[in-house]
């Protein structure tokens, strides 16, 4: 159980409507499935995607060439920023002034930087199509995400033309999303929430996964992450005016007083908290397991006097069940061996179940330090939230998708200990699901965010079909309404007066 929960939690750390009956007037057209658009596969526009360097900070030329993209195929386009760092568009099915509660599938522009070039095997902004690959950052994360969903979204307005739906479908493309700048979906939301309208939004998540279940290693199980931790990131700051020549050793000095207060708080055990998402995640695992492990998984709480321990061994699980402080920095300003420095800052990379009151956190973070000398400060933290519904039709809607794509994996709801920009669209208690609906062996995994990422040719046809049928799930579960003879919609004109081209 144990080996199989660290690579469960070790994969998800490195990815890191309106229901009222089916109306009887449904006109769909004829069945499309999209696998070009021009003549171009999806795999090739992802190869041309990848070709921009749009680090976090340089997105407007690649933002560019997706909203031609968009514009060349008939959506309707909102530009929300203009700027590097803060360049984002949404490409719709319907005007944004029309209203309508709207689908919303988030991706982002930005990507990190490429690292050592010379560990590449391949140029990383090249977009090298290989036999069975495609090359290239951000082929994952975030660009190869974003091309199912422009593709399911072209595909849906295509097929639905003569259609009137009683929502929207809107691909929203953001800066920054690496860097949690104030760009990006930050502004977006600050500035056009009320416009976007979301009533669910799609983001980026974890892909299939294999090997997670100790007693059925072959059973594929697709996450869908309904939470995240939250980040909190504290400086630490001491002043002590001390003799500064390091051949007397003062009493006290700044170096060693933060030293000691960092040994307080850091040696200090975190508590496990049992909460509703990771006791559902532990019930879900468990109903997949045999034996005694799913038996012990099915009734954490009963057990968790003997899970708590094998959680605390294993670093990438426990994140999921406590309140997590590492240190990440800690810096004098001085580089002279033999000068002892007066001030000494440290900084702290906090995450927070959903559910912590930063607040009282921060004040038992002061306490534990035993030192009241010591400035604390927040350099950024994100609001709290509220967990998405696993109940919602949403997510049956997404589940039922997965299901028909991969009719043998299982569909689990989960939390994430990294954050993204779902976490600002979850403050606002608009409920939001993430997960890449790819199957990809673990290897790929490994380079997320590091050298030589890429992913399989094949799978991106079959992501996008996943979130074509998403959008179809909601269709079934909702009313639609023709057109009427003048080429117009009851409540809206018409989105697509012309073809693909």
């Amino acid at each position: 159980m144990q080996l199989s929960f660290k690579y469960f939690i070790c994969s998800l750390c490195i990815v890191l409507l309106h229901q009222v009956g089916l109306s009887q007037s449904l006109m769909p057209g004829p069945e499309i499935s999209l696998s070009e658009i021009n003549g171009t596969t999806i795999e090739n526009y992802l190869s041309k995607y990848v070709r921009f360097n749009s680090i976090s900070g340089n997105e407007k030329e690649a933002g560019e060439w997706l909203k031609s993209v968009c514009i060349k195929n008939g959506l309707q386009i909102k530009q929300m920023g203009d700027t590097d760092g803060n360049y984002n568009f949404t490409a719709s099915l319907y005007p944004l002034t029309s209203n309508l509660p709207n689908i919303v599938f988030l991706n982002h522009i930005d990507v990190v930087p490429a690292g050592d070039l010379s560990k590449w095997k391949e140029d990383p902004f090249s977009g090298k199509l290989t036999h069975d690959e495609i090359w290239g950052r951000g082929t994952f994360d975030n660009k190869g995400n974003a091309m199912m969903q422009l593709f399911s979204v072209i595909e849906i307005a295509r097929k639905y033309k003569d259609t009137q739906l009683p929502f929207n479908v809107t691909f929203l493309a953001v800066s920054c999303e690496e860097t949690q700048c104030k760009g990006g979906s930050e502004y977006v939301i600050k500035n056009y929430l009320d416009l976007l309208n979301p009533v669910v939004v799609l983001g980026e998540g974890p892909p299939s996964l294999e090997g997670v279940l100790q007693t059925r290693p072959d059973q594929v199980l697709f996450p869908i992450s309904v939470a995240h931790k939250r980040p909190l990131w504290i400086e630490l700051k001491l002043k002590i005016n001390s003799s500064a020549h390091g051949s007397v050793t003062p009493l006290k000095y700044a170096n060693k007083e933060m030293v000691k207060a960092l040994n307080n708080l850091l040696d200090h055990k975190e508590k496990a908290i049992y909460n509703d998402l990771n006791v559902r995640m532990l019930k879900g695992l468990g109903a997949l397991e045999k034996g005694l492990t799913g038996f012990a998984m099915r009734h954490p709480r009963l057990f968790r006097m003997f899970i708590t321990p094998q959680l605390r061994k294993q670093p990438e699980l426990f994140a999921l069940f406590s309140n997590t402080i590492t240190l990440t920095g800690i810096d004098s300003e001085n580089d002279v061996i033999n000068v002892i420095p007066s001030e000494v800052t440290a900084l702290l990379d906090c995450r927070l179940l959903p559910q912590t009151d930063a607040d009282q956190f921060l004040e038992d973070l002061k306490r534990r330090l035993k030192n009241p000398n010591i400035e604390v400060s927040t350099i950024y933290k994100t609001p709290k939230m509220k967990s998405s519904d696993p109940d919602n039709e949403y997510y049956r809607h997404l589940e039922a998708a997965i299901r028909k794509n991969y009719p043998d994996a299982e569909v689990l709801s989960i939390s994430l200990p990294n954050t993204s920009d779902a976490g600002l669209f979850r403050a606002k208690g608009i409920n939001t699901y993430t997960t890449v609906p790819i199957t990809i062996s673990r290897e790929y995994l490994k380079h997320i965010h590091s050298e030589n990422e890429r992913i399989p040719r094949g799978v991106l046809n079959d992501g996008k079909a996943t979130y074509v049928d998403f959008i179809e799930e909601c269709i079934k579960a909702s009313t639609v309404i023709p057109y009427n003879n003048e080429g117009k919609s009851i409540s809206t004109t018409s989105f697509l007066n012309t073809t693909m081209e």
